[in-house]
Formats: structure tokens, sequence, C-alpha cells
């Protein structure tokens, strides 16, 4: 991909605009719960600012209703927590789209908040009035926010076809440079494991990836689909009757091109979704007409985990069972092993994934952790994500 990177730009005396990514979770008093995104966000902001550059930065924050503020809205305990990070003032500024006056007493060296940008009127449908009016306040555009990348909205895609530098943040490049290096330009083999509940809400992620990859795994309902779609007992196991034939379709395209999809010849079961339910292990020919499968079980662990072992890439989306009743998790628990003690790439995505890897304490040892979520799986899907389309096309000019 190529794209203009804010690394290579002299900022000096530039008004920087920087769209971050800052929706933090809040409890309901409005308190952070999990401040990992504003974190994230603060190498560019400090680059920025290192550089003599006059920062404004923008996020939205929930999902406000355009035109109508509410307290509840407003980027405040984001403000406060970025002067504590940053070590200095982040004045809040409100209405900043019409009331302009903010910008005659922002100097090199200083930063301000603007406040939640989906409270503006046309924010969502990228209105180009606003987004133009958004691009005339800067020298310089930054798109840090790989979260909203999938989403064609004024302060991620309006404002990059007007602005007169556009270019991507820190944290966007390096999300960017860790996918093209897993999706793209792969070390072989490349071995993606995809799970969860249904084969629907991932049907498109693993068409696509069954022409790409070496091994494809899956794992939670998405494998109890595949284990009856070559004809195994999955007794009253989450899955979807209807994408049978397309999880044969998918498994016939990977073996008529020499690839794999090595489903589970042992599972965990249960008789109910309880975390108090007992656990049973069986051979997946054994499966009860009243069991649910929960987890794969130790064989099939220990023949992921030696895929994984050789695997020159590995991308994971989803846990392998009901990671969250220790019962059933030895299968995540087994993965995430071998993913941090494997020579391979790793890059991982995906809100369950993001717990099991925090579980397991793994954080530290996967390649890249995505935290994009949405764009995350749009990009596996291999969707034009918009906000980064706009940074390329900007590049080309």
């Amino acid at each position: 991909m190529n794209f203009l990177r804010m690394s290579d730009l002299d900022l000096a005396g530039k008004r920087v605009f920087i769209r971050a990514d800052l929706n933090v979770p809040q409890d309901d008093d409005g308190r952070i719960t999990d401040d990992t995104r504003i974190r994230a966000s603060v190498p560019a902001i400090e680059a920025a600012l290192k550089a003599g550059a006059a920062v404004m930065i923008t996020s939205h924050l929930g999902r406000p209703t355009e035109g109508e503020f509410k307290p509840a809205d407003s980027l405040r305990p984001v403000a406060d927590r970025l002067a504590e990070l940053l070590k200095r003032p982040v004045p809040l500024v409100s209405d900043w789209v019409d009331d302009t006056a903010w910008q005659s007493a922002l100097d090199p060296d200083d930063v301000v908040l603007l406040e939640n940008c989906r409270v503006n009127r046309g924010e969502k449908k990228d209105d180009e009035a606003l987004a133009k009016k958004m691009a005339s306040f800067c020298d310089v555009y930054v798109n840090d926010a790989f979260g909203t990348a999938h989403r064609a909205e004024a302060t991620t895609h309006g404002i990059a076809q007007f602005a007169p530098v556009a270019c991507a943040g820190p944290l966007l490049a390096e999300e960017l440079d860790a996918l093209e290096k897993a999706l793209r330009s792969p070390g072989r083999p490349l071995v993606a494991i995809v799970a969860g509940s249904k084969v629907s809400t991932k049907l498109t992620i693993l068409e696509t990836l069954s022409d790409r990859v070496d091994q494809l795994i899956v794992g939670g309902g998405i494998a109890n689909t595949f284990l009856a779609a070559t004809g195994k007992p999955i007794g009253k196991s989450l899955n979807e009757p209807d994408l049978v034939e397309k999880a044969k379709s998918i498994i016939d395209k990977m073996k008529q091109r020499g690839a794999d999809v090595p489903l589970p010849t042992d599972v965990v079961v249960g008789k109910k979704f309880d975390a108090r339910t007992e656990a049973r292990t069986c051979d997946v020919d054994d499966v009860a007409d009243d069991d649910m499968i929960f987890d794969v079980g130790p064989k099939t662990s220990e023949a992921i985990a030696a895929i994984v072992a050789k695997a020159g890439t590995i991308v994971w989306n989803g846990p392998l069972g009901v990671f969250e009743f220790d019962q059933f998790a030895g299968g995540t628990e087994r993965l995430a092993k071998a993913i941090a003690e494997g020579p391979g790439f790793s890059i991982a995505g995906g809100g369950d994934t993001l717990a099991a890897i925090a579980k397991f304490g793994i954080e530290d040892r996967v390649g890249y952790i995505s935290t994009g979520g949405g764009a995350f799986l749009e990009f596996l899907e291999g969707k034009t994500l918009p906000a980064v389309e706009i940074l390329e096309q900007r590049a080309g000019r």
C-alpha cells in the first residue's frame, strides 16, 4: 500500500488535524474503564507536538445523535485523561465547526481536543461541505484511527480529500503494515484461525481466506457446522444447517489447491451452556445426541499447536471454544501458547480474541494485536477500507 506517513513530513509550524480513535468504554458515571485507545493515540500527538506543530485532535465517542449534543456524549473524560498522559493541559473545544474563534488562539506546540465529531451534522454521511470546512482548519490531516477506517465519514474520508496534505499516523501505518505483511506478502505456510458462533457472520472472511491460506482452522460454532458438513455427529451443538453446503464447498476448494481445513478429531462437550456444567472429553464420533460441543479436545489442541509451530504467518480471529468457562478453555489456551511460542509472524484481532490473549497473558508475544474491530474483519474479507483508499489516492497526486 502506498500512502504518506506522518513520520515522513516536516510538521514544524503546521496546523495538524489528527483523527484519533478515542472511543473508550465508560461506566454509568462516565468514568473511563479502559484507556487503551487513548494511550495508543499518544505517540502521534507527542510526535506532532515535538515537531513544533499546532495540534487539533478529534474522535467519536459512543453513538450520539447528530446535531443534538448531550453531556453523556462529551469527550471531557478523554480530555482529562489525555492531559494526564501528555503532562500538559488539553483544552476541550465545543461547537468547533461553527464557532472557529479557537483557531486564533492555537499556536505551535499547543494541543486542543475538538468535541465528539459525530455530533456534527453530516459527519456520518461524509458531507462534502462539512469536510471542506474541516479541511480548511489544517495544513496536514492525519488519520490515526484504524478502528474507523472501514467507514466513509467526514473526519475519516471527506477531510482527507480536501486537506492540503493527508497522511497516516503511526498507529494506522503500523496496523496496515502488519496486515500487509500477514495477508499480502506472508511467510509460508500461512495459517488462519477463524472461529466464532456463526458461519454466517464470517462467511465472506472464510471464503476470502480459503483462496489464500495453506491451512484454515475453524473453531466454535463454525467448526460444528463444518463437522456436520463431513457427516460427524454434533448433538445439540450450535450450528447452521443451512450453511452446511457452503462449508462443504470451502473444504473442497481448499483440497483442490492442496490446502487443508483440519477439523477436530476429539472435543469437549457438556449438557448445557453453563459455567458449572460438567465437561466430558470424547472422540468426535462419540458425541451424543444431547451433547453440546464447547471446545476442541486435547488431541486436536496438540494437532493445531503443531500446525502453528510450523507456520510462517498466523492470522487469528476467534477462540476455539467457550474459553470464558475454565473447563472449556483448554483448546484456546493451547492455541494461545503455541502462537506465543512459535517462530511465525502472528496477527490477532477481534474482541473475543483480545480477551483470550489477555486471559492467557500472551500480549507481548503476539506479533501484532489489532484493535480495529470491524476494520480488521473487513480487511480480512478483502474489502476496500474507504479511509485507507483515500490516503492512497492522495499519495498518488
